[in-house]
């Protein structure tokens, strides 16, 4: 029996006693409606070849074919008809496999939990104190400092599988690791639940499959290299869908209009050392400033030397990593709600109060999410639905996470600006002096000219700042106003958080 043999992918072969056949560059699997082939055929054991291109679906192309090979092989029409037509056969079902195996290779990963790697996942996620331990966790799979912000990022990434899930920008300084303590929280979420993006096109959103992007976390390396797709991801955002109306053309040549839609909901990351750039963009963001301290640059680089020397655990950090993408993977979609939203207040400083307020909400909803395994599940009795409730220790962890998201937010200067206001005041404090010259301190802090400029004009223009003494020709003497805005700003929001608590503790032990 004739058999096809596909061994070499560029170069198939097909020999039967009269025929020998080659099939050059092997086959395309993305037009099924022909079968279009370069091959070569010729006599065994002769060197008498004829090489054509044609669409065995063509019954004219592969009737002249025939006929050529027979006239110049000098081989009967009816055997090289038979022979083309069992070729056909043979391709037609090699095609189907291929497409097959192409359709296996791109389907997403889902990693199949064992029985006992079960047991630990649902056993954690029923622990006491279960955000603790997660932060234990996410440090021992090599997370360093940035306690906070990386417990935040966590959360944040969890809720892609709500159906309204957070986002989040990382700021700082460029090489102070906001790529880093982003990529690395990435690790800990579920390959097949995540899309990392360098680089994208701003049409390239829309020509994913319909539902290919529902509850995924898209993570954007560098929001200054992304600029192009921000507009989209926005809608993705906000609307939780996106559409596109584009003109194509059928089989039949007639132009149609078509609509390509997208659906959400996504929860989206990225990093940007521009703040102010992207002002429409981190409205809908929760704003994570890294830490550019003294002690986390130690923290790190010591970390780095216990890399160097090769006296990590790595296999701790392997387990504690994987031990929170199992519990990423067993955690099922379920309404949260929140019967305590009504009385929960947010400050008066708040810029944006709106979509803050919602943000506020969904963090809470997030947490109650992610502790679904210690939630007794209810049951709507209108629609059968099934539910979890919101607890007041939620909304206590909530607050203690998110006081500073909102102080940030209250905040008149941006992250940059507040840094530089902050070090100044602290500087002076070291130094015991009331006035300060731009000279002074761009050397004493190492600053670039023009950001020392832009902070010293926002400082101005909000009242922190003033012209103590001097003139243009030679100089100006400056003194800070107020050195405790920041301060006082952080306890009216403590104040607020902790007595909406209270009350909310009073109300439902009545």
């Amino acid at each position: 029996m004739n058999k096809l043999d596909t061994s070499n992918p560029n170069n198939y072969e097909y020999t039967t006693k009269q025929l020998e056949i080659h099939i050059l560059g092997g086959l395309k699997t993305s037009k099924l409606e022909s079968l279009r082939i370069t091959l070569s055929v010729q006599k065994p054991n002769q060197h008498n070849v004829l090489r054509h291109s044609l669409d065995l679906y063509n019954d004219n192309q592969v009737e002249k074919f025939t006929r050529t090979i027979a006239e110049r092989l000098e081989i009967g029409t009816s055997i090289t008809r038979q022979t083309l037509q069992t070729l056909t056969k043979e391709l037609e079902n090699y095609r189907f496999l291929l497409i097959e195996k192409e359709a296996s290779a791109n389907a997403p990963f889902y990693k199949e939990l064992s029985a006992t790697e079960l047991r630990a996942a649902e056993a954690f996620l029923k622990k006491k104190n279960l955000l603790e331990s997660t932060n234990e966790l996410i440090g021992k799979s090599g997370v360093i400092g940035e306690t906070t912000n990386r417990l935040l990022m966590y959360l944040i990434f969890t809720s892609r599988k709500t159906n309204n899930p957070l986002h989040c920008i990382s700021l700082g300084s460029s090489g102070v690791g906001k790529t880093h303590l982003q990529s690395k929280v990435a690790e800990l979420i579920p390959e097949e639940d995540k899309i990392e993006i360098t680089v994208l096109s701003a049409n390239a959103f829309y020509y994913f499959n319909r539902t290919e992007l529902q509850h995924k976390l898209i993570l954007i390396e560098d929001l200054d290299g992304a600029e192009s797709v921000l507009y989209p991801l926005r809608e993705l955002q906000s609307k939780k869908r996106i559409t596109k109306t584009v003109v194509h053309k059928d089989a039949k040549g007639t132009t149609k209009t078509i609509h390509l839609t997208v659906e959400g909901p996504v929860s989206v990351a990225g990093c940007t050392t521009q703040e102010s750039i992207y002002e429409d963009n981190s409205n809908r963001n929760f704003l994570l400033y890294i830490d550019e301290s003294s002690e986390q640059d130690k923290r790190i680089m010591n970390y780095q030397r216990l890399i160097s020397a090769g006296k990590l655990n790595e296999q701790e950090q392997f387990e504690a990593a994987e031990l929170l993408r199992n519990a990423q993977r067993v955690l099922k979609p379920i309404k949260v709600i929140n019967p305590f939203a009504e009385y929960l207040e947010l400050p008066q400083s708040v810029f944006k109060p709106r979509r803050t307020n919602s943000h506020y909400l969904q963090f809470i909803e997030a947490i109650t999410f992610y502790k679904q395994y210690q939630r007794e599940q209810k049951a709507n009795e209108d629609t059968g639905e099934m539910y979890i409730e919101t607890t007041i220790e939620d909304i206590q962890e909530a607050n203690e996470l998110i006081q500073e998201v909102l102080l940030r937010k209250s905040d008149l200067l941006n992250g940059a600006c507040r840094q530089f206001f902050e070090r100044l005041k602290t500087h002076l404090k070291q130094k015991g002096e009331s006035t300060f010259t731009n000279s002074e301190i761009r050397r004493t802090l190492r600053l670039n000219p023009s950001n020392q400029k832009r902070y010293m004009v926002q400082l101005q223009l909000a009242d922190l700042i003033r012209k103590a003494k001097g003139n243009k020709r030679k100089g100006y003497l400056y003194e800070v106003v107020s050195y405790d805005d920041y301060k006082d700003t952080n306890k009216q929001i403590e104040i607020l958080l902790n007595t909406t608590l209270k009350n909310l503790e009073v109300q439902s032990s009545s």
